[in-house]
């Protein structure tokens, strides 16, 4: 025979158990965001298996724009629009600049395979399960309310400059020693090309 609070404590046991999240139960956001998921993920693919340049750089446009959509359906407004006014309006652009000016070829171009695509295949395959892994192990348990909103600036600046200094102020200085490298390949670039004249003409 059971008890009034014996069935109290079932009856809370079993309506938080139906209302505790799952995979079986996916909401409208999450089915939504695995098929933008899956779009991105195919236009990223395309992006680096097109020999066409402009068609990379247009797939690279709808990659970026999805990882943004990604961010919306998370609640993460000001982390959207980086996405899209940095990499969407900003890198894209100077790519398609870059061919421009630089007159590469419009249709298929022979440069832009490569004869290393198995190595590059596993190199990615790999890279891919050893981010899943991760992922999937540091935040095997963790929901994210949707209800509350998690990017906003106020949030996003807490915690990057809270938990995630040292790594940022550590990108920071690779991406400088590449800009400085960028800087000295192309003056030694210049140098070499302007002494095979000099050379010749001796």
């Amino acid at each position: 025979m059971t008890t009034p609070h014996a069935a109290v404590l079932a009856a809370s046991s079993a309506s938080s158990a139906s209302s505790a999240p799952g995979f079986l139960s996916p909401t409208g956001v999450e089915v939504v965001f695995v098929l933008v998921g899956l779009v991105t993920l195919g236009a990223a693919v395309v992006a680096v298996t097109t020999r066409q340049l402009v068609h990379a750089a247009m797939w690279l446009v709808l990659a970026l724009g999805g990882l943004a959509v990604e961010y919306l359906l998370l609640t993460a407004e000001f982390i959207a629009w980086v996405q899209v006014l940095i990499y969407v309006g900003s890198v894209v652009v100077l790519i398609l600049f870059g061919l421009m000016l630089t007159k590469a070829p419009i249709g298929r171009s022979p440069d832009a395979d490569s004869g290393n695509r198995p190595a590059a295949l596993v190199t990615a395959l790999a890279a891919a399960a050893a981010l899943v892994a991760l992922v999937v192990d540091a935040f095997r348990t963790a929901w994210i309310d949707l209800e509350e909103v998690q990017g906003s600036t106020e949030v996003t600046g807490e915690i990057l400059f809270r938990h995630w200094v040292l790594p940022f102020e550590a990108l920071s200085v690779l991406l400088l020693a590449a800009l400085v490298g960028a800087v000295v390949l192309s003056r030694l670039r210049r140098a070499a090309a302007g002494d095979r004249p000099d050379r010749q003409g001796d």
